[in-house]
């Protein structure tokens, strides 16, 4: 059986990265964002797709 995830239970210093990595998440997104309308291509969607769900999951805390 699989355990409850807590991230209280992670160290300190994994816990200050995934908080510096969530502050820069939507940033991120959202140049990538501006990027992809101006000059679309294929690797700017699919990096703007990666960055969106790498801030919902550390958002909703799944990872």
């Amino acid at each position: 059986m699989r355990k409850k995830y807590n991230p209280y239970t992670l160290p300190p210093w994994l816990r200050t990265c995934r908080m510096v990595c969530k502050q820069f998440s939507v940033p991120f997104c959202i140049f990538q964002g501006i990027r992809t309308i101006l000059i679309p291509t294929t690797f700017d969607v699919l990096l703007l797709s990666i960055f969106i769900l790498l801030a919902v999951a550390l958002y909703f805390e799944w990872i």
